[in-house]
């Protein structure tokens, strides 16, 4: 008897594990159709007729198309955190934990931005096996953890073009490629601008090489830049590759790009004006729907407090804060609508063919800062390789523009005690030839 109930719990067992085995091959079959129905990301919901679609609630989808422009023209996560923070952009939260089913609308974080960036499926990929189960023996028993991501190149199920994406494949790519090269402290692509004193830190690598030239600061005071070759003397102690002025260069490359796009101002103008006008458009347009969806809760919570019993304070009391606070939000909505729509259009959309016309005093000008002038480069330079003739005493700069042209410039660098307060020799000769008078 008890060797026939063993045998018996040993095959119900093994029963058990392979049922198990056929369920989960059953699910991974499915996911490999893209028929299996797994938790989808905000901004996509599974309808019942048709499958995998985009979320009703125009608001959501208006907010993610967004994100994905902010980053576009910014091509830094932190800065579109920036920008849609000053807008007063909202994001939905789960209000019941895990579940999904109701929202709140706080204000947007950078776990929410990164989050949409790095998801594949807002490209229209079905992905399955993005993460996975890691066991291991603690003091002699077996612990599992869950949730430990995988590389791209070890999903199980990768179907492109599954559903309607917010954006393209390749943008995607694109965008994962920023982040991996902005990340601090790694070696990759040119980073975003990050502001400071210097225009090319991140956008320059050696000609020797090829590492990324860092910026120092000497003199005194605040100091002047310089871009130097220093990863081979801090990691491996050889000698620096090279070492130059970072005012010099950086007005030889400004002039040379206000020199590239003079040609084409006045079109460009007219383009960024018409961006203005979009973004503006955009803007009043989330206001909008803000304000649509703060006046649909007010309404909601005075239903709910007029169905409720005025005797019983223990409720109506909660119901009547909740009512108030809604009003509330009515209100400062209706105030940043109000404010945008107060702003004239002559004052609120500057002058764009009057700055085409004088494009260094665009560039000069003092609400235009570092940061600003640094994301303007960067939409035309693609990567700038340095090298020193040290024979000439000259910086060779060879630019790699968007669109496969290239170009070079000689910036010359200066002896040892030159600088900007040194007289030059024209003054000298003339103060020579008076000096006898």
């Amino acid at each position: 008897d008890r060797l026939l109930l063993g045998m018996k719990g040993s095959i119900s067992e093994f029963e058990l594990g392979v049922l198990r085995a056929r369920m989960y091959e059953a699910a991974r079959a499915k996911a490999q159709r893209g028929e299996l129905r797994i938790s989808v990301p905000f901004g996509y919901v599974w309808h019942r007729d048709y499958g995998l679609g985009f979320d009703p609630d125009m608001r959501l989808q208006e907010t993610i198309r967004l994100i994905f422009a902010r980053f576009r023209e910014l091509g830094s996560a932190r800065q579109v955190l920036i920008s849609m923070i000053d807008d007063g952009v909202h994001f939905p939260r789960p209000s019941d934990g895990k579940k999904m089913v109701s929202f709140d609308w706080v204000p947007i974080r950078y776990r929410n931005v990164i989050s949409i960036l790095k998801n594949p499926f807002y490209a229209g990929a079905y992905v399955y096996g993005k993460s996975e189960k890691r066991t291991e023996i603690v003091d002699g028993r077996v612990r599992k953890s869950y949730g430990h991501y995988k590389p791209a190149s070890e999903w199980a199920v990768v179907l492109k073009d599954h559903h309607e994406g917010y954006i393209g494949w390749s943008e995607y790519e694109r965008n994962q490629e920023l982040l991996a090269a902005n990340a601090y402290g790694k070696a990759g692509g040119v980073k975003s601008g990050r502001g400071g004193r210097a225009l090319l830190p991140g956008l320059i690598s050696c000609g020797r090489c090829g590492r990324r030239l860092v910026v120092m600061y000497a003199g005194r005071g605040q100091g002047y830049p310089v871009y130097r070759c220093e990863r081979g003397n801090l990691m491996m102690a050889q000698a620096r590759c090279m070492s130059f002025n970072g005012f010099r260069t950086d007005a030889a490359v400004t002039r040379e790009a206000l020199e590239a796009v003079a040609p084409m101002a006045i079109e460009a103008a007219l383009e960024a004006e018409r961006m203005q006008l979009e973004s503006e458009a955009k803007r009043r347009q989330m206001i909008e729907m803000d304000l649509q969806q703060a006046r649909y809760e007010a309404s909601l919570a005075e239903r709910r407090y007029a169905a409720c019993d005025p005797e019983n304070r223990l409720i109506a009391a909660q119901l009547e804060r909740s009512w108030e606070a809604t009003l509330r939000r009515v209100e400062t909505c209706e105030a940043r609508l109000s404010e945008v729509q107060r702003v004239e259009p002559v004052d609120a959309v500057p002058d764009f063919t009057g700055l085409a016309q004088d494009l260094e005093a665009t560039w000069n000008a003092p609400g235009v800062d570092m940061r600003c002038r640094q994301q303007l480069l960067r939409a035309l330079i693609e990567d700038i390789v340095a090298d020193v003739d040290d024979d000439a005493r000259d910086v060779i700069l060879t630019i790699h523009w968007h669109g496969g042209q290239h170009s070079q410039v000689r910036v010359r660098k200066p002896k040892s005690g030159e600088h900007g307060q040194r007289t030059p020799e024209e003054a000298l000769a003339i103060m020579r030839s008076m000096a006898t008078r």
